[in-house]
């Protein structure tokens, strides 16, 4: 990077799935004292062309051809970008910027480090706490990307923060599988940067896809995932437990039953007695082993950090002897501010405050962040930096929390995502699509209803699990993805919804819903890189569907059929 123009202070896109080249590149930007900008892959042509004239990025570093063509429709118009560095393939002869490939980007610099020996040592010594060491781009979930910047200091003080905690997390005898992408700040951070100042094993998985073969083959001690990884892997538990003959379905859930006891009696410190040891060592070997066999045999914790995780499937993983650490933080507080710990921990809650870490809640109950972890502003946005802080320097997160008698932090909902409906009822819909996606049959669950009568719900159905009911209950269908449009089957989905509103407050449940038929994803613009929902953007992008929710049409979207003229009369009482 010296060899290429980059000095300290210089800024370094990089767009590239996790391999080591990015860590390569991570490593060298920061050594030099200049600043990397990690650009996710699934961002468009606009997207990655705002990053690049946002920062200023003086180098690209990209990973394949594909991801070339993309970065050059953009990159002639990034004024500060003078080279592109290609990590797989040939670069074209001709470009502007101009194009090298990584291999060369490597010659050159082991013919620099011939000329000058002590060069790198020289102005790696020179980089201090308070230096830039990276731009973060926000996922856009409430409006434009902005830059948080983050110092080694930041990082240094998330790392020996999670050192302090005991018992200890991890030690140079763990394994990890990374699969999160290394674009995002809480893998980076809590996961490589902590990983390698601990020792612990990095193998990284080679997709999405291919993550359960790769944990199964590396067997590792340890994974950091969100809770949207854990709800997969329940719900696919679930769907084969419903494919087996009736007696082994009833093993499984006296099993589950047991294991669920005995996770929360040492929640609670509680003692356990013989007779629900007994039965606790029959369900884990009838039940519980294969679980931990599916992750490599191995894996001591998981993480189901960035959203709330039903207490359900917590208390399962809990019971095949997979702890789930739930914790709390964002790109601005380089990740994570509190965490569960292992030996004393809430299930429901996201632990307590990192060391070093201040938490107060403002008297809106919006959680107020203060330590040497929180970042120093947003690039170039002065007033957005000043407005993100309160007088005394607590840095707000929008996020709304409660702190229990025993000091543990729940966190309640976004600030922003609370809906107020129009008869001045304030509800936390997370809670509520928690519960809804607790049901194998519902995939995503997102609840609508800011300045209505009432709540209703954008849904994706899990079609594995709707084309075994539909066998079930035998309703006829050639492909599963017909029975979104059965009337037969969403008198089902009906029942479903129903049955669930039962365990919500009157004002929470759902009167109305719409079935989407595409799936939420990254590549349809709905979910972020790390899989939350873009609320603004779902709101936009169906909002003539919602709308006529609203409507008292006779063939609008669907009401739940068995509650649609009580729920519009309760909405009109509300």
């Amino acid at each position: 990077m010296l060899s290429l123009g980059v000095t300290k202070g210089d800024r370094v896109a990089l767009l590239c799935e996790n391999r080591l080249e990015w860590l390569y590149t991570d490593m060298g930007s920061l050594g030099i004292g200049g600043c990397l900008v990690p650009i996710y892959t699934t961002l468009s042509p606009a997207e990655v062309h705002y990053i690049l004239e946002d920062s200023g990025a003086k180098l690209l570093v990209v990973e394949d051809e594909a991801l070339l063509e993309k970065a050059l429709k953009v990159a002639k118009d990034a004024p500060d970008l003078e080279a592109v560095v290609l990590i797989d393939g040939d670069p074209p002869r001709q470009s502007i910027p101009r194009v090298i490939s990584f291999a060369r980007m490597l010659e050159l610099g082991a013919r620099k480090q011939t000329d000058s020996p002590s060069l790198f040592e020289d102005i790696a010594a020179s980089v201090g706490p308070e230096d830039l060491a990276t731009l973060v781009y926000t996922s856009g979930t409430t409006g434009a990307p902005k830059g948080a910047m983050i110092t080694h200091g930041n990082i240094m003080a998330v790392i020996n923060a999670l050192d302090q905690v005991k018992p200890p997390y991890a030690d140079d005898r763990d394994r990890t599988v990374p699969f999160l992408p290394l674009s995002h700040v809480f893998e980076r951070v809590a996961g490589h940067f902590y990983g390698m100042f601990l020792g612990v094993t990095a193998s990284y998985a080679g997709s999405i896809e291919t993550v359960l073969a790769d944990v199964q083959e590396k067997k590792p001690t340890i994974i950091l995932a969100v809770p949207r990884v854990c709800e997969k892997i329940y719900q696919k538990i679930l769907d084969e437990v419903k494919k087996q003959p009736t007696w082994k379905q009833k093993i499984f859930y006296w099993g589950h039953r047991a294991g669920a006891t005995i996770s929360e009696h040492r929640e609670k410190k509680r003692d356990v007695s013989f007779t629900l040891k007994l039965k606790y060592r029959l369900a884990y070997a009838l039940v519980f082993k294969k679980l931990r066999e599916a992750l490599g045999g191995r894996v001591r914790w998981i993480t189901a950090s960035g959203a709330p995780t039903s207490r359900e499937i917590i208390l399962f993983f809990n019971a095949a002897g997979i702890m789930v650490i739930e914790g709390y933080g964002m790109t601005e507080c380089c990740a994570p501010a509190t965490m569960s710990n292992l030996a004393d921990y809430r299930i429901g809650t996201v632990g307590c405050p990192l060391p070093g870490v201040e938490i107060r809640l403002d008297h809106d109950g919006e959680i107020l962040i203060k330590g040497e972890n929180v970042f120093q502003g947003y690039w170039h946005r002065e007033q957005e930096t000043q407005e993100a802080f309160t007088p005394d320097g607590f840095f707000r997160s929008g996020d709304i929390g409660a702190f229990t008698e025993e000091g543990f932090l729940e966190i309640l909902d976004r600030k922003k995502d609370l809906i107020i409906t129009s008869g001045g009822k304030n509800v936390a819909p997370q809670k509520i699509e928690n519960l809804f996606k607790s049901d194998p049959l519902f995939s995503q669950f997102v609840v609508i209803g800011e300045g209505r009568k009432f709540l209703s719900a954008l849904v994706n159905i899990n079609t594995e699990e709707a084309a075994r009911i539909a066998m079930q209950e035998s309703i006829p269908f050639d492909e599963p993805r017909e029975l979104l449009a059965s009337e037969a089957f969403l008198v089902v989905v009906d029942h479903h919804v129903a049955l669930l509103n039962e365990q919500l407050a009157r004002y929470e449940t759902i009167k109305r819903y719409a079935v989407i038929e595409h799936t939420f994803s990254m590549e349809t613009g709905e979910l972020t890189a790390t899989l939350k929902v873009k609320r603004k953007v779902i709101r936009e992008k169906y909002r003539d569907l919602i709308d006529a929710m609203y409507r008292e049409e006779k063939h609008g979207p669907r009401p739940f059929r068995e509650a649609v003229k009580q729920g519009r009369r309760k909405a009109d009482e509300d």
